[in-house]
C-alpha cells in the first residue's frame, strides 16, 4: 500500500493541481479519501478589481461622487455635502491619513516576509472608549490626499516596498475616496489584493459600492448587547450592523483562501478582541459567526486589550475636595474594563468557538519562526 510520505514524495511546495491528483491516487490504494488541500487553496490568484468592465467602474465612480455630495455611506447617515462640510467624522472630500507604510504588525498570512501595505486613515465613524489607536482615530492627524493621490501611494507601496497587498484601515468614513483610489491605481498598474480593514460598523450601501474592489474584508467584531455598544463604542446600533455587513461581505468573498505560499489572497477573516467581563458576548458572537456566516470562517481571537484612551482616566467632578490628591482623586472612568484580560477569559472565548463549530483559528507559530 501506498504510504502518505510516498504519495507526497518528502515535504515540498506542490500547486493544486498536484494535490488534487495525490488525493486521486491515495483513494484508490486506500478506499479513503484524503483532504489533503481544502477548498481554501489557491492555485494563483487575480484581484477582483481587474475583471470589472469600464462600463462598471464608470458605474462606481459616479457612484461615488454622488455619496460625496450626500453623505449617506455609514450608519450615521450624516447625509452632508462633503465638499462643503463634514459630518461626524469630520472628514471632508479629501482622505487624512496618517501612516503609509509596509506593516508588520498583522496575522501572519496578511503581513508574510515583505509586510502589508498599510494605509492608517485619521479619525473614525466609531467613538469606541478603549480605542487601541486613540491617536489616530479620535484625532484629525496626518496628510491630506486626494483619491487619486491616495492611489498614488498604493502604486509607490508596491513598487517600493514589495508589500503583498495594500490594507485599508479603518476606512469605513472614506468609502466613497477609496473606491475613487482603488480604481485610479488599478488604471495605473495596481495588480496588488485589497483588504478592507473595518471595525465592521459599515453600511450594506458602502459593501455595495466596494464589491469588486475588495479581496479580504478583515472586520472587527467586537460587543453584542445594544447596552455595551451604547456604552462603549457609542452606538447603539453597531451590532445589529455588524451582523449584516459581516454576512454581506462573506456573501461577496466567501471564507478566506490562500495562494500556496501562506499569503491570504480572498475572503473573510474576522478578528474578535477580547474584552474582560464581556465572555457571554464574545461567546454571543462566535456562535453567530458558525451560525449564520460559516463553520469554515476564518478567525483570530486576539488577547492583547489593555485600558487604552478614555479608560482608567478620573472622572471629572464640577466641584473638586480639598482632599483630592493625583491619582486618588474620584472614581475612574469605565472602571469595568480597566484591567487586561486574563487567560482563562480568552481560553472560555476560544472554546466557546470550538463548541459553536468554528475550527479555523489564527494560531501562534509554536516553532519560534513565521507562520504561514
Amino acid at each position: 500500500m501506498q504510504t502518505i510520505s510516498r504519495l507526497l514524495g518528502g515535504p515540498r511546495r506542490v500547486s493544486v493541481s498536484h494535490v488534487k491528483r495525490l488525493q486521486s491516487k491515495w483513494q484508490t490504494a486506500t478506499g479513503r479519501s484524503l483532504h489533503l488541500a481544502p477548498p481554501f487553496l489557491l492555485e494563483d490568484y487575480t484581484p477582483r478589481y481587474m475583471g470589472l468592465s469600464s462600463v462598471e467602474s464608470a458605474k462606481k465612480r459616479s457612484k461615488a461622487y454622488a455619496h460625496l455630495r450626500n453623505c449617506n455611506l455609514c450608519p450615521r447617515l450624516c447625509g452632508v455635502n462633503r465638499y462643503e462640510t463634514t459630518g461626524m467624522c469630520l472628514i471632508g472630500d479629501k482622505v487624512k491619513v496618517n501612516v503609509i507604510a509596509p506593516h508588520f504588525g498583522e496575522e501572519p498570512c496578511v503581513q508574510g516576509h515583505n509586510g502589508s501595505g498599510s494605509v492608517f486613515f485619521s479619525m473614525c465613524n466609531l467613538r469606541c472608549v478603549f480605542c487601541q489607536n486613540h491617536d489616530i482615530a479620535h484625532q484629525r492627524n496626518g496628510q491630506d490626499l486626494t483619491p487619486e493621490e491616495l492611489g498614488d501611494w498604493y502604486l509607490k507601496l508596491q513598487e517600493v516596498g514589495n508589500v503583498h497587498n495594500i490594507n485599508l484601515i479603518t476606512p469605513e468614513h472614506v468609502v466613497p475616496q477609496v473606491a475613487l483610489s482603488i480604481l485610479h491605481a488599478r488604471d495605473n498598474g495596481l495588480t496588488l489584493p485589497i483588504i478592507y480593514n473595518t471595525s465592521a460598523y459599515d453600511s450594506l450601501a458602502s459593501l455595495e459600492l466596494l464589491d469588486g474592489l475588495v479581496d479580504i474584508y478583515l472586520p472587527d467584531f467586537k460587543l453584542w448587547s445594544p447596552a455595551s455598544t451604547r456604552r462603549l463604542l457609542k452606538a447603539d446600533d453597531y451590532a445589529a450592523t455588524a451582523r449584516e455587513s459581516i454576512k454581506a461581505m462573506h456573501a461577496q468573498v466567501g471564507d478566506l483562501c490562500f495562494t500556496a505560499d501562506g499569503i491570504a489572497k480572498k475572503g473573510l477573516l474576522v478578528r474578535h478582541l477580547v474584552m474582560p467581563g464581556f465572555e457571554a458576548e464574545s461567546a454571543e458572537i462566535m456562535r453567530f459567526l458558525a451560525t449564520d456566516v460559516s463553520k469554515d470562517c476564518f478567525v483570530n481571537i486576539m488577547e492583547q486589550y489593555h485600558p487604552d484612551a478614555y479608560v482608567g482616566k478620573p472622572k471629572a467632578r464640577s466641584k473638586p475636595s480639598a482632599t483630592d490628591t493625583g491619582d486618588n482623586a474620584g472614581e475612574r472612568r469605565y472602571a469595568e474594563i480597566n484591567r487586561a484580560v486574563t487567560k482563562e477569559e480568552v481560553s472560555s472565548v476560544r472554546k466557546a468557538a470550538e463548541a459553536a463549530g468554528l475550527w479555523r483559528f489564527c494560531d501562534p507559530p509554536k516553532h519560534g519562526g513565521f507562520c504561514l
